[in-house]
């Protein structure tokens, strides 16, 4: 069974759209394109060990069409070489011919497609960008490990790596890595439904009973 990992740039709101630069995804008006490199620094930590490892890449349909615009002319760059001969599996719904070398079309609802993925025969898999992924695939239980890549900025506006549809679960944190410009890396593994515990150590008093039958009664 391959493992599926997302390693996601965020800002501190969530919104994971265009970070690496102006021209990656304007769209709905995105004014912070390239949001990321400011922060960037030659040691980013458990990152490098994730990009450089051996996988095969998940995408959308309009990740795939910004690397493949891209990466294929930038085989100088470890990464261009390294995306350029793994396989890229592309969720999409296009009949667009995929043009890039070892690129596949999986077809069909996101989460069966992934589900049958992961139970082939193969190098594990990395979802980088593709937003549109993350909602469906935490869902229904199919990312193994998420990494959280967060920049000390708050965007207000843009594409989101959460978008309320994604259910509800504890995570376990498995690494972690501070930047020396701030970025926060934060590796986490599913671990269990949400728990729940209270502070409260004595008998509710009368003023919080009464404002508890304002919560019932929908006047609070």
């Amino acid at each position: 069974m391959r493992k599926l990992t997302g390693a996601v740039f965020v800002s501190l709101d969530g919104v994971m759209q265009a970070p690496g630069g102006p021209e990656e995804d304007p769209t709905s008006d995105f004014r912070f394109g390239g949001w990321v490199q400011p922060f960037w620094s030659e040691s980013m930590g458990p990152f490098e060990e994730i990009i450089m490892g051996e996988y095969d890449l998940l995408l959308g349909k309009r990740t795939y069409d910004i690397f493949s615009a891209y990466w294929p002319y930038n085989q100088d760059n470890p990464i261009g070489e390294k995306f350029q001969r793994i396989n890229k599996y592309v969720l999409t719904h296009s009949d667009e011919d995929l043009t890039w070398d070892n690129s596949h079309r999986l077809s069909g609802h996101t989460p069966e497609a992934v589900a049958q993925l992961k139970r082939s025969e193969g190098r594990d898999l990395l979802i980088q960008g593709s937003s549109t992924l993350y909602p469906p695939l935490l869902a229904a239980g199919l990312i193994d490990r998420l990494v959280l890549i967060t920049f000390p900025v708050i965007l207000g506006e843009g594409k989101s790596i959460f978008d309320g549809s994604q259910g509800s679960g504890q995570l376990k944190l498995t690494d972690h890595f501070i930047s020396e410009t701030g970025v926060v890396l934060a590796s986490y593994e599913p671990a269990g439904n949400v728990p729940t515990g209270t502070f409260e150590n004595k008998p509710p008093s009368a003023e919080e009973l009464e404002r508890r039958e304002k919560m019932e009664a929908g006047s609070w």
